[in-house]
This record gives C-alpha cells, structure tokens and sequence, in this order.
C-alpha cells in the first residue's frame, strides 16, 4: 500500500514532537536552526510534500480543482470537464488537468509528486487497469476530498457520480432482442472495473429474462479503443458459432466491431447488429448509423464539481452516490430489415 509521508512520520524518525517538527517547517521563532535544519533534512530523505491541512491556515484556500482522468481525447471525458469546469467557474475555481492515459502506474506517480496545496479538492475517473485504490484512501485521510466519477472505486467512502451502467446495458441487450437477434455477445471493458461489471450484470440479466443462452465465448474482456473493438469482433468471427448481435461496453469499441464486420463484408444490422454504450455524435455520422445507450457526461461533469465543492466547504460533508439514467437512441445498425 502506498504510504502519504506526514510530519508524524518526521517526528518519529526524530524522536521529537510533531508540534515543534510544524514549528520547524514554519520557521518559527521558539525553534533553533539545528533542530529546523534536522526537521528539513529527514523531510527531504522522506520525500515529504506538505499538506493542505498543515497549511491552510497560512496559506487558505487554492481555488484550484484538480481533475484526475484516463484521458480527455474521446466524448466522453471531454464533455464531463465542460460540465465540472462550468460549475468551477461559477463558484470562482481553477481546474486543473492530470492525464494517466489508463495506467495505474502513471495514476500513482501523479498522486505521488502532487503537492497537495495545490489542490482544494480532486474529482477522479480511475484508471481501468487500477487493481487497488488506497492511494486515494491515503489523499482523502491527508485532507485532501476526493469525488469519483464514471470511473469509480466501489471501496472508497466518499462521494460517486456514476451513469446507470446496468440499467442502461439492460435496456440495450433487451432492444436488440426486441428487434429478433437471439445469440448476442458483448465485448466488455477489462476486468474489474465497476462500469464493466454493471454493464455485464445488465447485459446477463436481460438474456435472463428472456431465456436466452449465455455462452462464455461470446463475452469478451479487453480495453476501451477502437482497435480493441475490432480484435474482439475478429476472434467472436473464428468462433464456430458466430454470434448474430453485439453489444460492445463503448461506443469506440462498437465501431471498431463495425470496421471488422465491414472488412468481412457482413451487412451490419441484417446479418449482425451491433449496439454501443456512450452517446458519442460520431455515432450518428458512420454508416449505417450506430444503436447507442447515450451516458448523461455533461450532467455526470456539474454534479461531480458540485459534490466537491460541498466536500470542500464542509468537512463533515456526508459523501453521496448519484446514479444518473442514460437514453437508448436507436440507429440503423440494429436493424433487421
């Protein structure tokens, strides 16, 4: 577990009190050079970076937000940060910008080297790879309000703001059985995402409910791109028994099954009808126009910021958990006919 180095932490190594190790970082008068220059010395061998709390009341407030997110070059993300930077800038705050491009490496480095003075608050979509989240437990305990959303740690105790992933995956799954495909797979996102969990659970319950086999062949588990869609559709195609539908966690992955399912020459929606999970505009663009469950990202952005700032305001703000509902637009590739 990543550990947030605290003046406690000094003072321990010291064998002082944490009251004259904060004396000493403040350069007060009723602390010596020796002892200052000691207190220094062990917080650069620890790598300390000073935080809000041991600041705040030299320094006040930032006004800045920090927005930790995978990326910003899909719909999606860049739709939330006009959501959460217009809420920002009606309450007079800064955002700024931090990019793990997926990587839970990359995510922890960032948390590792920011000053946490420099931030009031941090709103997070986790990485997909993540497989832990105490470094947000270790900012959060520092002073430091975190709120999640889209991307979320299930085992964080503070505020979310989430789309309907699983409602929205089962009216998906149930609009393409509607419209007679009978053997539908899904291309998931990775494994051990909450999204994806709750877009699987949804896809699996609507089979469910209209008795319909589920085939552990048919439920693929890989990244959010493109590319990733269109070698999820190749390896569903070399399967003995092809599916006649797909249902892909994004919409970026469902056009990637497209490209493939182009590339064999299969009619997209007549022959195999694919459905995605986004809403992005590009959506209404290709041909034949794409079945998505479109995510409310611009309101998932304002309630985030909104969150936060309550956080901010009032430390023993009690974390809520917002689940808004998504809206099924139904295109050409899920036509039959």
């Amino acid at each position: 577990m990543p550990h947030f180095v605290t003046i406690k932490d000094i003072a321990r190594e010291l064998n002082i009190s944490v009251s004259t190790v904060s004396r000493a970082m403040r350069d007060t008068y009723d602390v010596s050079k020796e002892t200052r220059d000691k207190v220094l010395a062990m917080a650069a061998k620890l790598h300390y970076k000073p935080n809000f709390n041991a600041t705040g009341l030299a320094k006040g407030s930032t006004h800045n937000i920090g927005i930790l997110l995978p990326r910003v070059t899909n719909y999606y993300f860049s739709t939330a940060i006009t959501g959460i930077q217009q809420v920002a800038l009606e309450k007079g705050y800064h955002i700024i910008l931090y990019l793990t491009d997926d990587s839970p490496e990359r995510e922890l480095d960032i948390l590792h080297n920011l000053s946490l003075t420099s931030v009031d608050g941090l709103l997070v979509s986790t990485s997909s790879a993540a497989e832990t989240s105490a470094h947000f437990q270790e900012v959060i305990k520092e002073g430091v309000p975190v709120v999640f959303f889209d991307r979320v740690a299930t085992n964080i105790y503070t505020s979310k703001v989430m789309q309907d992933d699983f409602n929205g995956a089962f009216a998906t799954v149930e609009h393409l059985i509607e419209q007679g495909y009978r053997k539908i797979a899904h291309v998931s996102g990775p494994v051990g995402l909450a999204m994806s969990a709750q877009r699987l659970r949804g896809y699996f319950a609507a089979l469910e409910k209209h008795q319909l086999p589920i085939r552990e062949e048919w439920v693929l588990f890989s990244g959010f791109s493109q590319e990733e869609g269109e070698q999820d559709a190749e390896r569903l195609l070399a399967l003995p028994e092809r599916p006649d539908a797909i249902f892909a966690a994004n919409d970026r992955k469902a056009i990637g099954c497209m490209l493939t399912l182009k590339k064999h020459g299969i009619a997209i929606g007549p022959e195999i009808g694919v459905a995605g999970f986004t809403g992005d505009p590009v959506s209404k663009l290709i041909t034949p126009t794409l079945t998505t469950m479109a995510e409310p990202a611009f309101e998932i952005g304002r309630k985030s910021c909104e969150l936060l700032l309550k956080h901010i305001g009032k430390k023993n703000f009690i974390p809520e958990e917002i689940t808004l509902p998504g809206t099924l637009f139904i295109g050409d590739s899920t036509k039959r006919g």
